[in-house]
């Protein structure tokens, strides 16, 4: 017997019109997942995007969109999108150097998508000089929370939980750009249904026997597609929608005579369609807005000619001409020109920053003053802002713990709802010889009250619009979870190197002792040679600025948590912190009283040892960002803790944390940073910020991990969140934004089960009817949407 033989599953993605919250998206992978031959379904509320693997020999993609286009949404193919590759493959491992100066101290930190074995740089780790390479494995694209066991299940194993519960959801219409909500077929609906009710009001004040018939016929208009929808979704296996209920309603109205009431209550349910599509527009639009940062055309220059060309269309090396005023069409490098750049569609940032040849430049700023050439470095789909955009589009999908406490609420709730309608129907008529019209009519309003529409899109709302606002200030935060731990932060942990200071170290103090200086700086460059940590830089650029001539030191290597050592003209040279240097080499007591000075001051002090002898000590100093302090007040001001944890010596952090008014835990190993943060853990969330680079074990250990970073790669994708314009303040306003969102989550729920607990009694009881039972439903997902755009409104960085 022949075996068929399954085709290879082909990635597809379609633009879905209508899919405007949560319970849209839960309704749509409830109906495809169930299709033969489909896996790896993936929705997008932000880009109304559907996106999955099809086995075209057991279901076509016409039959995909035939199902998604019966739920009453609209579909249109996509480019073929590529493959997603198994996690292992998705990017080749990065190696770069997580110094904490510069100790081996393995760690395994897993991320959702590939591996960067990442070296930490602390520079703080380099406490005191603790020369030890940090190599932290890293992997990039998201945490993998479950990992960790901190943030629950991921937001795709969530939603396969969560998938077919039959949350209700309302089919918002997306309004196409250039056309107002009543050129759509929904803006239609309302306007036919609400002149038929006109008209049959009417002919009413004539012709009672007509206008009970003009209601019939605007019933039926506006119910027929709504019941169309209803009863897909019933074929697809969600049978208990909003839609449902309302067609039930309908109905049952028009069998007990109420047809006024049934055309009244279709006519409120389409106008709260619409007004909840244009709510959902808006937030969207904010998102949309970031896209249209990015210029459309870019100015190649090939052979010394120049050509205008698609922005979207420019590959990696190209050169582009950049003119005063004009966008950056891509990121890239400078390779001529020197001029102000107005970073803030990026970083938020309004004052311009003064950039030349080499340095970095991202799609979307502004060229202020003079013209540049710029290098392309990543393809369109790449770029700073379209990462941004993707991000937070895909953070809507990571589901917080809220929300999913709702949906799975929401899954026994409706049924419940059900039940009890027909035992209000049936019990009173049955039992005590109550008027059948009157507790059908009484059970059909409980219907309508009972949808959990707002509850259910009162969390995704507030989230949407939250993550919306925080992008648009320079906040990135990965998700609702993220959201929701950042909110109840009682304590920061800041990195010190890159972090609470400017992460530019310079040579302050040379101590010869029976040598040069220039002859210390030389053993001491020579063994830093092949480091890229920001202290061996420093000493480095100390060396070029004193024209001191140096070779790379043979058989270097890092010695965990302690230094590097090498070879240099055969002598055995070793560089690092004063406490592992005594181990090597006698220190007087001047020697010792040179190190208590220097670090009491601020400073971090490296000794070089050649041949077991002290030959001097090398004094640096990196200042503390200039918003640090205001920022630690701020985080006080809000009754959240702050505490430095550095691999730097006790001293020196004592110094540094003293001048910001912190706590701090100095001379830590990563292993120990983990350690602590766990300790500090025990009784609060802890927040932990780094530089998106090094300390990869302690942002994974954290409950959440946040990068600094203007717009680096590491920044956007390491860590639960980054900020973005690189300053300490926006931690505090980061909290802010975060605790922001749950107030308005509560409220939402408040005003939710509040308008419900209140309407369910009133109709049981029959002070309220069917329109007044629609208008509560319509209305409290109206006000909680509203109630939730309000944050779009909200400026993270100002003071309460």
């Amino acid at each position: 017997m022949a075996t068929r033989t399954e085709s290879e599953p082909k990635t597809l993605s379609w633009k879905v019109g209508g899919m405007d919250c949560a319970s849209c998206a839960t309704k749509i992978r409830g109906a495809v997942e169930r299709m033969p031959g489909v896996s790896d379904v993936r929705l997008s509320v932000m880009s109304e995007t559907l996106t999955l693997a099809l086995d075209e020999a057991q279901t076509s993609a016409g039959a995909v969109e035939k199902r998604v286009n019966g739920l009453g949404y609209t579909t249109s193919a996509l480019a073929a999108a590529p493959a997603r590759k198994p996690a292992a493959e998705a990017a080749p491992c990065c190696g770069g150097h997580d110094h904490d100066h510069h100790g081996h101290a393995q760690e395994s930190h897993d991320h959702e998508s590939h591996n960067h074995g990442a070296h930490a740089h602390d520079g703080a780790g380099c406490s005191g000089h603790d020369h030890g390479h940090d190599h932290a494995g890293h992997n990039h694209a998201g945490h993998d929370h479950a990992a960790h066991g901190r943030h629950g299940q991921s937001a795709g194993a969530a939603a396969k939980a969560d998938q077919g519960h039959g949350l209700p959801g309302h089919v918002h219409e997306v309004t196409p750009d250039g056309m107002s909500w009543y050129q759509t077929g929904k803006g239609r609906l309302v306007l036919v249904t609400g002149a038929l009710l006109a008209a049959a009001w009417i002919v009413g004040t004539v012709r009672h026997d007509i206008a009970y018939w003009a209601f019939v016929v605007a019933c039926a208009i506006g119910v027929a597609p709504v019941a169309r929808r209803a009863l897909a979704a019933a074929r697809s296996g969600i049978p208990f929608t909003i839609e449902m209920l309302m067609t039930i309603a309908a109905i049952g109205a028009l069998f007990i005579g109420a047809a006024e009431e049934a055309a009244l209550v279709v006519f409120l349910f389409a106008v709260g369609e619409v007004l909840e599509g244009v709510a959902a527009d808006r937030a969207r639009a904010s998102i949309r807005a970031l896209g249209d940062l990015v210029p459309k055309t870019a100015i190649v220059e090939e052979n010394g000619a120049t050509r205008q060309v698609d922005a979207a269309s420019l590959t990696i090396g190209q050169i582009v001409l950049v003119r005063p005023g004009d966008r950056i069409p891509a990121d890239g490098e400078i390779t001529d020109g020197i001029s102000g750049i107005d970073e803030s569609p990026v970083t938020g940032e309004s004052v311009p920053k003064t950039k030349g040849v080499g340095e970095p430049v991202y799609a979307g700023s502004v060229n202020r003053e003079a013209a540049l050439r710029v290098r392309v470095d990543k393809a369109a789909q790449d770029n700073t802002i379209a990462r941004i955009i993707r991000l937070v589009e895909e953070a809507q999908e990571a589901r917080a713990p809220t929300e999913r406490f709702i949906d799975r609420f929401s899954r026994w709730y409706m049924p419940a709802i059900v039940g009890l309608a027909l035992l209000v129907a049936l019990v009173p008529p049955l039992l005590f010889a109550g008027e059948w019209s009157v507790w059908i009519y009484r059970a059909l309003a409980l219907l309508l009250i009972g949808c959990p529409c707002a509850l259910v899109i009162s969390v995704p709302a507030a989230i949407a619009a939250a993550l919306s606002a925080g992008a648009r200030q320079g906040l990135l935060m990965k998700g609702g979870v993220v959201i929701e731990t950042a909110a109840r932060t009682g304590l920061v942990a800041f990195d010190k190197t890159g972090t609470l200071t400017q992460g530019k170290p310079r040579v302050t103090d040379i101590v010869a002792l029976d040598r040069e200086e220039r002859e210390v700086l030389a053993f001491a460059a020579a063994v830093e040679a092949g480091s890229a940590h920001p202290l061996a830089e420093a000493v480095l650029e100390r060396a070029r600025a004193d024209a001191v001539a140096f070779a790379p030191a043979a058989e270097a290597a890092a010695l965990a948590g302690q230094g590097v050592t090498g070879k240099v003209e055969g002598r055995a040279v070793f560089v690092g912190a004063p406490r592992h240097a005594t181990a090597r080499a006698p220190f007087d007591d001047w020697a010792k009283a040179s190190v208590e000075s220097l670090e009491s001051a601020g400073k971090t002090v490296a000794a070089v040892i050649v041949d077991g002898t002290l030959a001097g000590l090398i004094a640096l100093r990196d200042e503390p960002r200039e918003d640090a302090a205001p920022a630690i007040a701020e985080l006080k001001a809000m009754g959240v803790r702050a505490t430095m944890l550095t691999g730097d010596n006790t001293r020196t952090a004592a110094a540094i944390a003293g001048a910001l008014g912190m706590e701090h835990k100095a001379e830590l190993m990563p292993d120990g940073k983990v350690a602590a943060l766990r300790e500090l853990a025990a009784g609060t969330p802890v927040m932990m910020v780094g530089d998106g680079i090094n300390d990869a074990p302690a942002l994974a250990a954290a409950s959440v991990g946040i990068a600094m970073g203007s717009g680096t790669d590491v920044a956007l994708e390491t860590a639960d969140g980054a900020v973005l314009k690189s300053r300490v303040r926006d931690i505090a306003a980061m909290i802010r934004l975060a605790r922001a969102a749950m107030g308005n989550i509560r409220a939402n729920i408040a005003i939710a089960l509040g308008l419900k607990a209140v309407f369910l009694v009133t109709s049981v009881l029959g002070y309220t009817g069917l329109w007044v039972a629609i208008l509560a439903d319509t209305g409290a997902t109206v006000l909680v949407t509203a109630n939730a755009l309000r944050l779009l409104r909200f400026n993270a960085g100002k003071a309460a």
